[in-house]
């Protein structure tokens, strides 16, 4: 376990567990309530409060969600979890509706990269958005709700995007199950209404288990793509998603896919000796006698 120094809070694990963690400490209320007047200046003001040790991400791949727990949808309906799996993956991020900072930009940057995949919700993915504050409720949801469809701009996904809300128990259990650590801080009026958590999207398979985690507030349209291809189990996608997979690695340390050097090398070589068969084959052949 490694913490900065800095405003910005980092959880190091073993090599299945997601690294980057970004907290808006901003929000946090990390003024004079949180240092002592007795301490000294440097010291106070670039510690890490010792409650955001807590909080962080474990990569639980292929981990099965509590798909029987019960939640309220948008429209205040209960549901069960397992109720939006089935048939199509999932990307999935818990956040809380009343966030005024990182919450919304991790729900921006999820959708602003979903919108540039090329891929459509209701047809080759749903969105699970759930808030992890029991006391969040359903006219918190269809707000939030509404600010990420106008992010999406797909008239035709609302009812493939689903926005919940739930009991401590299911919380409990959804957060545990996706290895997503949060802990209560105050706010600005001093109760413990706010929440330190990490950025984090996640890709979950048409059964319903973790398959890929994608770290930070702005995701990368392709990573997304993919992740959502290889939970398909290649259901989805194009042959070009295929030949992209096998020429990237997932790396869980990085939480996002980096390029396969020497897979690329060895696909171009075989593209190479193709070319060159084929240059030796036409080079080879007698020309037709002339008639």
């Amino acid at each position: 376990m490694q913490q900065t120094r800095h405003s910005v809070s980092y959880r190091v694990n073993r090599p299945r567990k997601l690294l980057v963690l970004t907290f808006a400490l901003s929000t946090l209320n990390l003024s004079a309530q949180q240092y002592s007047a007795d301490k000294p200046l440097g010291a106070s003001a670039q510690s890490t409060p010792a409650y955001l040790k807590n909080a962080g991400i474990d990569q639980n791949l292929n981990h099965p969600l509590p798909l029987t727990d019960h939640f309220r949808d948008e429209s205040n309906n209960d549901v069960t979890l397992g109720s939006y799996f089935g048939h199509r993956p999932a990307v999935m991020a818990l956040v809380y509706f009343k966030c005024g900072m990182l919450c919304p930009q991790v729900l921006h940057g999820m959708g602003s990269a979903l919108k540039q995949t090329s891929l459509h919700p209701g047809h080759d993915y749903d969105v699970i958005v759930a808030s992890i504050d029991p006391s969040d409720k359903a006219a918190d949801a269809v707000e939030a709700k509404q600010n990420f469809l106008m992010m999406l701009d797909d008239p035709s996904a609302a009812s493939s995007v689903h926005f919940l809300t739930g009991q401590q128990a299911s919380i409990t259990d959804l957060a545990q199950a996706t290895g997503f650590h949060y802990v209560r801080v105050p706010g600005p009026d001093g109760q413990m209404n706010q929440f330190a958590h990490s950025s984090v999207i996640m890709i979950a398979t048409p059964d319903g288990r973790m398959s890929k985690y994608l770290s930070g507030v702005e995701y990368q349209p392709r990573d997304v793509r993919l992740a959502l291809v290889e939970a398909s189990d290649h259901k989805i996608g194009s042959f070009s998603d295929l030949v992209l997979l096998y020429c990237c690695n997932y790396t869980p340390s990085q939480g996002r896919y980096t390029v396969a050097v020497m897979r690329v090398l060895g696909l171009a070589a075989m593209c190479s000796v193709l070319m060159l068969i084929a240059v030796v084959y036409l080079l080879g052949k007698k020309p037709k006698p002339a008639v």
